[in-house]
């Protein structure tokens, strides 16, 4: 299944032009089956809808959303498969920031782990947070009311502040 193409193009009648700066505001919102497949759709589908609406974002921040996507959806696929066949991913862009957001149907609401650097894996959670931090926004995880979760991130549009 190509995520990609599931995402919703752009409202009707909204413009993208630069005589409307705010055109690429938002919520869309995709699902894709809890495989390891859906890990490079669901960025892809992310880095595609961000481009089709003009989202100011420089470079640095798209990398960032790309790899809090990678890591969420790889998440729900390896632990929350079983309970939750299927993921989704919302995207909501407001002017001056991005949020993005994984749900599943596992009730188990994990936390960052501490890094524990004799282990292969278990710190995608700790890696989100970090990269978040780091941008200057925030993130959370919430329980949805089918008994689900949600875990998701907020990134500013503009650069965070260098430390000089």
């Amino acid at each position: 299944m190509d995520v990609s193409g599931s995402v919703p193009p752009a409202k009707a009648g909204e413009v993208e032009t630069p005589s409307d700066p705010l055109a690429y505001e938002g919520v869309w919102r995709f699902t894709a089956p809890a495989v390891e497949e859906s890990v490079p759709q669901a960025r892809r589908a992310v880095r595609d809808l961000l481009g089709r609406q003009g989202v100011p974002a420089h470079q640095d921040l798209v990398y960032s959303l790309l790899l809090i996507v990678s890591e969420l959806v790889t998440n729900s696929v390896r632990h929350a498969a079983l309970l939750s066949p299927e993921v989704a991913v919302e995207v909501a862009i407001g002017r001056e920031w991005v949020r993005v957001a994984v749900e599943d149907n596992h009730p188990y609401r994990p936390k960052a782990l501490e890094a524990d650097f004799g282990q292969t894996g278990g710190r995608g959670l700790l890696l989100v947070r970090e990269i978040t931090l780091e941008s200057g926004g925030v993130c959370d995880v919430e329980h949805t009311s089918t008994g689900g979760k949600v875990i998701w991130a907020a990134l500013p549009l503009a650069a965070p502040p260098t430390a000089g």
